[in-house]
C-alpha cells in the first residue's frame, strides 16, 4: 500500500466482518471507506433477524469492534447468551455503525458493481502492484461513481446469491418462470411472512439447518393453522445430516433443533421425501408442481429454497483472482474448507497469506471467502480481517501469526513457518486427526438457520 498510502481502503459490506475490518483499519491508522448495498449496516442479517444463533455472544463479537464500542460506554451483552439475528444487529452492529468513527466513513445504499485497477484491465501487468484500485458504485441517489482506493477488502457475503433448486448447479427447468411461487431463504413464517404460508402446502427443499429451522417454524404455524401442510424434499437418501447429534450434540441448541425435526417427521407432521433431486418446476394457476429426476412429483403452493449460497464473482471480473476450482474460495483456502472432507472444526485459522490473490492488496474475507463451502465461522472472519489489516499496515509479523479461540478447545494457532495441513482422512478418523482441529460439534457464529447453508451477512 506504500504507493497509495494516502488513499482509503474500501470495505465492501457493513455486516459483522466488514465492520470488524473497519474497526481494525482505524486502530492501525488506516482510513476505511465502507460501502453497504443495503439501507443499514447488517441489512442481510436483518432479513433473518428471527433466527437464533447456535453460539453465545462471546464468539460473535470482534475484539477491535468491542474496544471501539466500549470507548463510547457501550456494554456488552451477557457473553453466554445465544442471540437472535435481530439482537446481533440491534445490540452490536447498529451501535457500532452509529459511532462517529464508523458513521462518517459508512455509505449505505452503495452497491458495488465492479472492482478494477485504476486505468487498466486485468490483462495489464506493468506497475500493477503500485496502481490504486477503482471501485465502481451505484448509489441510492441513482448516480454511479468511481472511488479510488489503496486496497480492497471484499466482505460482501453471499446472501444475495442463493444456490438454485436444480441438482447440477443450474436452475431447475422452469425455476425462473416459477419465481412467484418460490420464497426467500429463511422466511419468517410465524411472523412477518405468515400470510404467505398459513393454511398452504409448503415444500421445503434442502438438507441443512436452514431447512430445519424453517421446518420447525412451519410446525409451529401448523398448530395454529391446521390446514398448513409441510413437505420436505432432500437429495440424499436420509435426513441424518439434519438430525445431527441430538442430545449428544456439543451445542445444545443445534442438537435440540435436529431432534425436534426428527420427532416431527416421525409423528407425521412433516412429510419427508428422500432421494428427491429437483429437475423441473411447472407453475400452474393454483400451485407449482416440482418434479424429481426419477419422475416423482410434489405439488405445493409455495417452495422454500434452503439450498445454500454462492459468491457473486461478477463484480471481480477485472481483478486477478486465484480461486479453488471446486468451492470458489481463494486457492490455498479451498482444500482446507471443502465440505466433502472438512467440517468447520477441521479448518485451521488462516489470514492474509492464505487469502491473498495475484492482485496485491485485494482480499476476499468473511462468508464470501469460503465460496460455496457452508461451514464458515464469524470468529474465523474476525481473525481473517485482523490479519489482513495487519498486512495492509505493513506489520507482516502480526499478519502471519493467526489464532482462533473456539468453545471447549481453547486457542488453535499457527504461524507462517508451520505446516498445518488437515488431512482429508480427518473426517473419517475423527476431527481431532487434523492439525489445529476442533471437535466436530463446534460452530462459532452460525445462526441456527444457516449453519449448513451459507450465511449471507455482509
Amino acid at each position: 500500500m506504500d504507493a497509495a498510502q494516502n488513499l482509503p481502503v474500501a470495505v465492501i459490506g457493513a455486516g459483522p466482518v466488514g465492520l470488524a475490518a473497519a474497526a481494525h483499519l482505524l486502530e492501525r491508522g488506516l482510513e476505511p471507506l465502507i460501502l453497504e448495498a443495503g439501507t443499514t449496516a447488517g441489512a442481510a442479517i436483518d432479513q433473518w433477524r428471527h433466527i437464533r444463533l447456535f453460539s453465545p455472544w462471546r464468539f460473535n463479537l470482534d475484539a477491535a469492534a468491542v474496544r471501539l464500542l466500549e470507548s463510547s460506554g457501550w456494554e456488552a451483552p451477557r457473553p453466554t447468551a445465544l442471540p437472535y439475528g435481530g439482537e446481533l444487529v440491534d445490540n452490536y452492529l447498529a451501535p457500532l455503525a452509529a459511532l462517529p468513527e464508523i458513521a462518517s466513513r459508512l455509505q449505505t445504499g452503495a452497491r458495488v458493481v465492479a472492482v478494477t485497477r485504476a486505468g487498466m484491465d486485468k490483462t495489464h501487468t506493468r506497475n500493477r502492484d503500485t496502481t490504486p484500485f477503482t471501485v465502481r458504485v451505484e448509489h441510492a441517489d441513482g448516480e454511479t461513481r468511481d472511488h479510488t482506493v489503496a486496497a480492497v477488502i471484499d466482505a460482501s457475503g453471499t446472501w444475495s446469491r442463493r444456490n438454485p433448486l436444480g441438482t447440477s448447479g443450474l436452475p431447475a427447468i422452469g425455476e425462473d418462470t416459477a419465481a412467484d411461487r418460490i420464497s426467500a431463504p429463511l422466511p419468517d413464517v410465524t411472523g412477518r411472512d405468515r400470510a404467505a404460508f398459513a393454511g398452504r402446502r409448503v415444500l421445503v427443499v434442502g438438507a441443512g439447518h436452514s431447512a430445519a429451522n424453517t421446518l420447525t417454524s412451519l410446525a409451529d404455524l401448523a398448530r395454529e393453522e391446521p390446514e398448513t401442510r409441510i413437505l420436505w424434499a432432500v437429495r440424499s437418501d436420509s435426513a441424518a445430516k439434519v438430525y445431527g447429534g441430538g442430545d449428544a450434540d456439543g451445542l445444545p441448541a443445534r442438537g435440540q433443533l435436529g431432534g425436534r425435526v426428527r420427532r416431527l417427521v416421525e409423528a407425521g407432521k412433516i412429510e419427508l421425501h428422500t432421494g428427491f433431486g429437483t429437475s423441473s418446476l411447472k407453475s400452474l394457476d393454483s400451485h407449482v408442481t416440482v418434479e424429481a429426476a426419477d419422475g416423482r412429483t410434489l405439488d405445493a403452493d409455495v417452495v422454500v429454497p434452503c439450498t445454500g449460497f454462492r459468491p457473486d464473482l461478477d463484480i471481480l471480473r477485472e481483478i486477478r483472482l486465484e480461486l479453488d476450482p471446486a468451492v470458489e474460495a481463494p486457492r490455498e483456502l479451498g482444500p482446507l474448507i471443502d465440505p466433502e472432507f472438512h467440517s468447520c472444526g477441521t479448518v485451521p485459522p488462516h489470514g492474509a497469506r492464505i487469502l491473498a490473490h495475484p492482485d496485491k492488496d485485494f482480499y476476499i474475507v468473511g462468508m464470501k471467502s469460503y465460496g460455496r463451502a457452508p461451514t464458515f465461522l464469524l470468529a474465523t472472519g474476525y481473525e481473517q480481517v485482523r490479519s489482513v489489516v495487519a498486512a495492509l499496515a505493513g506489520d507482516r509479523e502480526a499478519a502471519d501469526i493467526v489464532q482462533l479461540e473456539l468453545p471447549e478447545t481453547g486457542v488453535c494457532s499457527t504461524d507462517a513457518g508451520s505446516s498445518c495441513d488437515v488431512p482429508a482422512a480427518a473426517t473419517a478418523a475423527g476431527p481431532d486427526a487434523g492439525c489445529c482441529a476442533a471437535p466436530e460439534p463446534v460452530l462459532v457464529g452460525f445462526p441456527t438457520g444457516l449453519s449448513h447453508g451459507r450465511s449471507g451477512g455482509n
